[in-house]
């Protein structure tokens, strides 16, 4: 897959700004439905968020539905809790249809209770999702033990919609995709600036310009100040993974055997994966790039020691961070930015699924003028109070849980 600089003016029925998930769906669908397309990434494509992704292809939020019910209203809540509950569904049908080399692993998704007070948690969260349809199964300690091969838990709730990916590969399987159906991609093409002159948009980077009657905002948590006269609000908190080596076969054939993606009901999540390769990929929030760094890293020691003692003396090979986009309500925004343009964004630690979706039906929207094609209805403004103070306190919690728990000899 190549995305060039963008090294000369251009026009599109639509540019994109942002080469992740959300990006990288509606230039795809835009793409294959003739329109001109021109997608601008200040990075490589799935450098942000989207290539540093848990890897859990999960079906809707992190709320409960109810919860997004009373947020949204009944209506438009349960038509986002539907339409997010299809989410695995299109990502799986995407990497089928493109043929998408990322370990796709349909296996289904495991909610870790941590303590007795999650396993009540997933209990409410069962009896939620059942009665809306939901093919979810309450779990108890002793099946979650044998699924899991860890005693660490209270009991688990599964989803046999979701999976995992490898979410680099997926991004960019996206974005190669999209070239393939005519989309033009270019990276290290940092937008310097946008306006809109009345009859369309034009979108400077790298001294060229691209103009365009729609324009789609795809940055989320990776939004670099672009002046838009209004601008996506959200609080950016960080998310660390540490991979170990691959593990030996004897011990790969008893730790989550069925290829289930984990993460748990604690306040400070932690998340478990395997890949491909059998490396145990640990996930945590915090910043592992930033000064808490440390302590997250020997927090992932002992968490793994904790949860699986076989794979105490493994190494990890590989540690990296992103950034997620948190919303004070945990829901999903989309911002107009003025004629035919709109910025989704906040997808507040679900990534794979609702970007797809999201950027897939923002460019039917854009391209078509049918806005009730959109998951939720945009708003003229969204704000956020205190981003600064709250993205500290993530981060300040984060390195305070993970310096006492679990204990350093747990």
């Amino acid at each position: 897959m190549e995305a060039p600089p963008l090294a000369a003016d251009a026009r599109a029925d639509l540019v994109i700004i942002g080469g992740g998930f959300t990006g990288n769906a509606a230039a795809l669908e835009a793409a294959r439905r003739g329109a001109s397309v021109v997608l601008l990434e200040a990075e490589t494509v799935g450098h942000g968020g989207s290539g540093r992704n848990v890897g859990l292809v999960n079906a809707g939020l992190w709320l409960p539905p109810q919860d997004v019910i009373k947020l949204m209203g009944r209506e438009p809540g349960l038509r986002l809790v539907d339409i997010l509950a299809q989410a695995p569904a299109l990502v799986w049908s995407l990497v089928d249809r493109e043929e998408i080399e990322c370990e796709a692993t349909r296996n289904g998704t495991l909610h870790l209770a941590h303590a007795p007070s999650g396993f009540r948690d997933l209990a409410e969260r069962h009896r939620q999702g059942v009665e809306l349809g939901a093919p979810l199964q309450l779990l108890d300690a002793e099946e979650t033990k044998r699924r899991t091969g860890s005693s660490a838990f209270h009991g688990s709730l599964f989803d046999p919609r979701a999976g995992t990916i490898q979410p680099l590969s997926y991004a960019r399987g996206l974005a190669a995709a999209a070239i393939r159906a005519g989309a033009k991609l270019h990276g290290a093409s940092k937008v310097t600036g946008v306006t809109h002159d009345g009859e369309g948009w034009q979108v400077t980077a790298n001294g060229h310009v691209v103009k365009a009657k729609s324009l789609l905002l795809a940055t989320n948590a990776y939004f670099n100040g672009i002046d838009l006269g209004t601008r996506p609000q959200f609080v950016k908190v960080g998310y660390s993974q540490f991979a170990t080596a691959p593990m030996p076969e004897h011990l790969r054939k008893n730790i989550l055997a069925g290829g289930e993606g984990c993460w748990d009901t604690a306040m400070v999540m932690s998340s478990f994966r395997i890949d491909r390769a059998g490396r145990m990929i640990v996930g945590g929030i915090g910043n592992e790039g930033g000064a808490g760094g440390p302590v997250h890293a020997s927090w992932a020691r002992r968490k793994l020691r904790q949860v699986y003692p076989q794979l105490a003396d493994l190494p990890f090979e590989h540690a990296w961070h992103g950034h997620i986009a948190m919303t004070g309500d945990h829901v999903p925004k989309i911002l107009r930015l003025g004629p035919s343009g709109l910025a989704c964004f906040g997808y507040s630690g679900r990534g794979i699924g609702p970007g797809t979706v999201f950027g897939t039906r923002a460019a039917i929207a854009l391209l078509e003028d049918r806005e009730t094609e959109l998951p939720v209805a945009p708003v003229e403004q969204h704000v956020e109070r205190f981003v600064e103070p709250k993205a500290l306190y993530y981060e300040t919690g984060a390195v305070l849980t993970h310096a006492i728990n679990p204990p350093p000899f747990s």
